[in-house]
Order: structure tokens, then C-alpha cells, then sequence
């Protein structure tokens, strides 16, 4: 078998498939591409066994065939050639590979195509088509909040509810839960599904920039993206979520808005000061106006500012994590946030003030018990 391809084009294909690959895979082919050549075109696929990408690029062939090529030697060897046609020339007796380019040839050995795992196909799915720019704020506005604790698998992807008026992702790990909703996306009847957080940073690095349209196909095991000239499949997480909506306090008396980035900036400096263990700075709001402090005992060090912003409740002061307050500020882009508590012991929400008509995004913290420093 032999084919002619764009080097340049080959490794922009190639390294949008890379990040399925992993190190010491349980199965020693999955750390190959398996190339397939039929009918002027190169389908290359790249999977874990929980989640699969595939892409396909135009080349030259007149025969047909396949073989699992080594993905870190190949990809190494294009990043480091100019653009130019390559040939691939593969014995499918021995499994080996030749790469001829302008600079000189390249040998390396190949594996049994057969012994590469079948990619599943869908069978009784539902589908939904998704803009990429909204797929893609989805996923940003969502993911940093997943769980890394597989002891909670259902926790450690992104929650779908696809209804017939909207879709609603949602993440939580426990200590925050970050609900987003779009009323543009609805499909009929009501279906919900957990996809992995690994599939879904595959999938976000993938997406092109400009938009494009993304078909989500899913059936009970699995879901299924495609766009342009890439498709990703995942296995979805079988596990049940938590009931999110009932972790979200409905009665919040105490409202503020304040300047995000000038909120974001200040929470940057004080964290710098804080237990580097528990990350926790104080929010003292009174009036019109919230000192955030922290302090790290162990070493004695301290730090306060103080920031104007619009009150309206008892004065209070609670403790939260600085990490998780940063990471949900930096996931928003509305000038201002709304940040309604109800008590010291009890969830704070945060809203951006002003959102697209489409969207509705909702952030929830849990407090940390303040330690008795003044």
C-alpha cells in the first residue's frame, strides 16, 4: 500500500487526535494511530477504549488497506519537516513503514490494523446539533468544577439535560456546582447523560474557532460528536447524578453586586496570604463596602483590602475558598457579579449581572468555617 499527503495538513489532523493517545495504555496498540486507505482518503483513528476520535484528510492512493502506525515517532518526525508531500509505502506482510520526503526516508515498524480496538457505531440514538461557540462556553463555563474523586464517578463529568425548551450543563464536586443553561439548544422529549471531563477538554481543544455546526449523537453507552472532518466518540459515565437543583438555596436575602475583575484582582493578592492549605479569605460586608483578609498563621502572614460595592442585607461575614472564587470569576465575563448569601453556613451564589438572553449561568460555593482571628 502506498499514499502521498500534505505533511503540514497530515500533523494538523494528527495532533488534534493526539490527545486521546495515553502513555502505558492497558492495550499496547492503543498507542498507535490506525491508518485506513480507501478511495482517495486516509481515515485515522486514535482511542483509549473509553473514548475514541477519528479524522479523515484527502490523499493520493490507488490501493486500499491499513495498518497501526507508532503515533509518538510520527508525529515527532512531521513537527520537525517543512510542508512538502510525504509517501507512506507499507508492507502489510511485515508491517512495515517507509516515509520518503525531500529531505530523505524514514523506517519504522507498524502493527496488525486488526488488533486496533472497533470504534462502537451509533444504534437507536438521539441527536441534537449544537453551534461550536455555544459547545464550546459550555464546556468552559462547566468543566473546572468537575470532580477528580473517582471514588464519585457520576461527579467526575458534565451532567446534559437536553429538554424541549432547553439544555442545562451542569459540574460539581462537591464543595461548588456551576448550573448553565441555553434556551437555543432543545430537542424533543427530555434525555439527560454524564459525559467524561477527559472527553470533553479533547473536545474543546479540537472544536475549530470559527463556527462551525457540532452534531451531539448519543444512545444509552455512548456519545457521539461531529464536525468538519472530525468525529469523537465517549463513553458515557452509567452512574446517577446528584439532584443538583435541591443543593441550590432558594431564599437568599442578602444581595451584592460588585466589579468582577476589581472582585477577581483583590482575591489574587489576599489568597497570596492565606493558609496554603485551606486557601480561605473572610468577606466582612457591611454598608457599602467588603474587607476581604486572609492570614496564614504558620508563618505569620496577613493581608486586607477593602473594595466599594452595592449591599443590600444584614451585615455578615463568611468564609470561602480563594481557589474556587478565582477559577468561577475567571469563567465569567460580565463586567459586574451578583453575589446573594443567606447565611455564613449556608451556599453563596454568584450571577453574572448582566448575560446573553440565551444564557443562564448560575455559580455555587460552599462556605468554609472561619477560624477566630479579627
Amino acid at each position: 500500500m502506498k499514499f502521498v499527503v500534505s505533511s503540514t495538513a497530515l500533523l494538523k489532523q494528527l495532533t488534534a487526535l493526539n490527545g486521546v493517545i495515553t502513555t502505558n495504555p492497558v492495550v499496547p496498540i492503543l498507542e498507535n494511530f490506525l491508518f485506513e486507505v480507501s478511495n482517495g482518503k486516509l481515515t485515522v483513528y486514535a482511542s483509549d477504549l473509553q473514548t475514541s476520535m477519528i479524522t479523515e484528510i484527502s490523499v493520493e492512493a490507488k490501493q486500499k488497506g491499513s495498518i497501526a502506525v507508532p503515533a509518538r515517532i510520527l508525529l515527532d518526525t512531521l513537527k520537525n519537516l517543512p510542508e512538502q508531500p510525504v509517501t507512506f509505502t507499507i508492507d502489510e506482510d511485515t508491517y512495515s513503514i517507509e516515509i520518503s520526503s525531500d529531505n530523505g526516508r524514514y523506517k519504522l515498524s507498524g502493527e496488525n490494523a486488526t488488533d486496533f480496538p472497533r470504534v462502537p457505531a451509533v444504534k437507536n440514538g438521539q441527536s441534537v446539533d449544537i453551534p461550536s461557540d455555544i459547545l464550546s462556553r459550555a464546556i468552559a463555563s462547566t468543566i473546572f468544577a468537575a470532580s477528580n474523586d473517582e471514588l464519585k464517578p457520576a461527579m467526575t463529568g458534565v451532567f446534559i439535560n437536553i429538554a424541549d425548551t432547553n439544555t442545562t450543563f451542569v459540574a460539581t464536586d462537591g464543595h461548588r456546582l456551576i448550573r448553565y443553561r441555553r434556551v437555543d439548544i432543545a430537542s424533543e422529549g427530555s434525555n439527560t447523560l454524564i459525559i467524561p471531563k477527559k472527553a470533553l477538554n479533547l473536545l474543546k481543544a479540537s472544536i475549530p474557532s470559527e463556527k462551525t455546526n457540532v452534531k451531539l449523537e448519543f444512545n444509552a453507552s455512548n456519545a457521539f460528536f461531529s464536525f468538519d472532518n472530525i468525529k469523537m466518540i465517549c463513553r458515557l459515565i452509567d452512574e446517577r447524578f446528584p439532584d443538583y437543583e435541591n443543593a441550590i438555596p432558594a431564599n437568599n436575602p442578602n444581595k451584592l453586586s460588585i466589579n468582577r475583575v476589581d472582585l477577581l484582582n483583590s482575591l489574587k493578592r489576599i489568597s497570596i496570604y492565606a493558609n496554603k492549605t485551606t486557601h480561605q479569605v473572610r468577606l466582612k460586608i457591611a454598608g457599602s463596602e467588603m474587607q476581604i483578609s486572609a492570614e496564614d498563621l504558620d508563618f505569620s502572614n496577613e493581608a486586607n483590602e477593602r473594595l466599594s460595592c452595592e449591599y443590600e442585607g444584614e451585615d455578615m461575614e463568611i468564609g470561602f475558598n480563594a481557589k474556587f472564587l478565582i477559577e468561577m470569576l475567571n469563567n465569567m465575563d460580565s463586567e459586574s457579579v451578583d453575589i446573594n448569601l443567606s447565611a455564613p453556613n449556608r451556599a453563596g451564589l454568584l450571577l453574572p449581572t448582566k448575560k446573553d438572553k440565551n444564557e443562564d449561568v448560575l455559580m455555587l460555593v460552599m462556605p468554609v468555617m472561619l477560624s477566630n482571628y479579627v
